[in-house]
């Protein structure tokens, strides 16, 4: 049975012992903590270490030492802020004690030695997915953020990969590629959708590491109250007798999938017994890894800031799951990241996963006030808690670019991720139309009401309300974006000291002019490419409220207009009955507003 969750005590997570581990695990001192990889090394293996500290210390730097003396540096990076980590590659050459160290002005800032051997460990089957070796504290979460940010170090907006498997399987990226020395990289299949996408990962690096692991099973609410979690499930739950390690996690991570739902994130703020608890609107706690829970069911995951320069705008990138399984990150901005808390189910947000802990051999977590009372944490916060919409963008821009924008960059950048989301979407229709035409064209059943938007099969797959919904508010951002300028003029620089008027009238000739210049293209049911522009995109906004279903032919699904060549070519359309529950849901696409479901 799963371990059952022990009342709230409070501890101070300061005062939790915390052991070193033998061979290459991880070492403390103080305010750093230093990761060896793979965890069991052999005479000339290339092994990694990964250093993460809240201190920046820019001019610090990695060393190796072997028992013959120094070793080359392979590779070496760096990132963060906070919190700040470096990374580096050596070839352990030969047997015998080895020690790494974070150098910064000839000082030795935290170090780690440990032992280079051909013998190899043999380790006892756990009775449990995994044992737990520590607990969650600041050292161990800074990790865990130096390790997602560096997995996506150089991957900008837009970039996706199929499944995350594909994400866990690139070596130089994943710090933990094979780090328990099964080759499980190379065998793991993970395939989250939106909801699981952010569980994966921090399972993924609790079982490599050692760490606990809990989630929820959770309902998903209803409009007079938020979602609530009932049983939870850990790394402790007992593991089938004769199931290799590999096979364990796999079959914990499908137990993953099918719990986790896009309620577990929304859950109430205040709620003690949830998987996840809120954050203030601070860059410090909006780490990598933080979870980003929007209203209306999709979940995004913090991976990296980009810093504002003076000539770029700066970023807040995600990374989301799709129920295709592909894998892609996103720029924060109001079109991508929607927040509202009015007429919707539980509390949305920026929220950090619960801390737990291990005590007697039993696994809980920690409750609202331990963490905000944690001289380790520390940052539990309502402040997100009933916030408007337009408080909360704004607090947001502020974090990501602190000094005025340039006007006419700001919209250079919202046109291209725009650009992105169209693209984001074509390919989703693509998928979709190459499913239609693999079963022969078979009607996918639609689901009734608002589980449109929330179902399961081939309808999840391969429709996409959702997306088009998200589409069409990005639309309207961008349309807006002159007034927002002239509504806000703090927030953007005019260094030609022109009238509103004429800068108004400069963005929005800007905005016409690119319009035109930026195109998507789709294939027509016969085959022929058809390119089309945003321009047109931003007209056919009304016939993009009804296109979102699988069984209309692909020249629907972009809005081409009856009678026209265009639509010529389209040989389906939807069942009539289903045709005619869409017009009656079209009043939550004109009024650009989900349904509580």
């Amino acid at each position: 049975m799963p371990d059952r969750i022990y009342p709230a005590m409070v501890i101070s997570l300061f005062m939790i012992c915390f052991s070193l581990t033998a061979g290459t695990g991880l070492a403390s001192s103080g305010d750093y903590a230093i990761l060896v990889s793979p965890q069991t090394i052999v005479p000339g293996q290339t092994f990694r270490v990964l250093t993460a500290s809240e201190n920046p210390h820019t001019q610090a730097i990695l060393k190796a030492l072997g028992p013959s003396g120094s070793l080359p540096v392979l590779g070496q990076q760096k990132g963060g802020g906070p919190p700040y980590w470096w990374t580096a590659e050596f070839e352990a050459v030969e047997e015998g004690i080895h020690k790494v160290w974070l150098e910064h002005e000839r000082s030795r800032l935290t170090e780690k030695s440990f032992a280079v051997s051909k013998k190899t460990q043999i380790l006892n089957p756990s009775p449990f997915i995994w044992l737990t070796e520590h607990s969650w504290i600041r050292q161990f979460e800074n990790l865990y953020a130096a390790w997602i940010e560096k997995l996506f170090l150089d991957k900008e907006e837009g970039y996706s990969w199929d499944f995350l498997h594909q994400v866990m399987r690139d070596a130089d990226s994943n710090f933990l590629h094979n780090h328990l020395g099964l080759d499980e990289d190379d065998n793991l299949i993970l395939d989250p959708d939106c909801a699981d996408n952010p569980f994966f990962f921090r399972a993924y690096f609790a079982w490599k590491l050692g760490l606990p692991y809990g989630h929820h099973i959770c309902d998903r609410g209803n409009a007079q109250r938020a979602p609530r979690c009932g049983q939870w499930f850990s790394n402790h739950s007992p593991r089938k007798k004769g199931r290799e390690d590999l096979k364990a996690f796999q079959s914990f991570a499908r137990t993953i999938k099918n719990i986790i739902h896009s309620g577990s994130a929304r859950t109430g703020f205040s709620d003690n017994n949830t998987d996840l608890y809120p954050l203030p609107l601070q860059q410090k706690h909006l780490r990598p890894g933080v979870v980003f829970a929007d209203p209306y069911g999709h979940t995004l995951m913090v991976v990296r800031w980009v810093s504002q320069t003076e000539k770029e705008s700066g970023q807040l990138l995600a990374v989301d799951a799709q129920p295709d399984g592909t894998i892609g990150i996103r720029r924060f901005w109001q079109g991508q990241f929607l927040f509202s808390t009015s007429h919707v189910i539980g509390e949305p947000g920026f929220k950090a996963f619960r801390p737990i802990v291990q005590e007697n051999g039993r696994l809980r977590v920690l409750s609202n006030q331990e963490i905000a009372d944690s001289k380790e944490y520390g940052n539990f916060s309502l402040q997100q808690q009933n916030m408007s919409p337009q408080v909360f963008y704004d607090s947001m821009d502020r974090l990501i670019n602190p000094r005025p924008l340039d006007p006419v960059t700001a919209l250079r950048e919202l046109h291209d991720a725009v650009q992105e989301r169209l693209h984001a979407r074509a390919r989703a229709v693509a998928n979709g139309e190459k499913y239609m035409i693999e079963t022969n064209f078979e009607v996918i059943p639609m689901p009734s009401g608002a589980r449109i938007f929330q179902t399961s099969g081939p309808w999840e797959d391969y429709s996409t309300p959702a997306r088009d919904m998200r589409l069409l508010i990005a639309l309207d951002v961008l349309t807006d974006f002159p007034d927002k300028v002239m509504r806000n003029p703090e927030a953007f620089t005019n260094p030609a000291s022109k009238r509103s008027e004429d800068l108004k009238v400069e963005l929005e000739n800007l905005h016409r002019k690119w319009a035109k210049e930026t195109t998507i293209t789709y294939t027509h049911s016969n085959g022929v490419s058809h390119t089309l522009t945003l321009a047109d995109i931003l007209n056919r906004r009304e016939k993009l409220e009804m296109a979102y279903n699988p069984n209309d032919g692909v020249e629907v699904r972009w809005g081409a207009a009856e009678g026209s060549e265009e639509f010529s070519s389209c040989l389906r359309r939807a069942p009539v009955d289903q045709r005619r529950r869409m017009e009656s849901y079209r009043k939550w696409f004109r009024d650009r507003i989900f349904p509580i479901r």
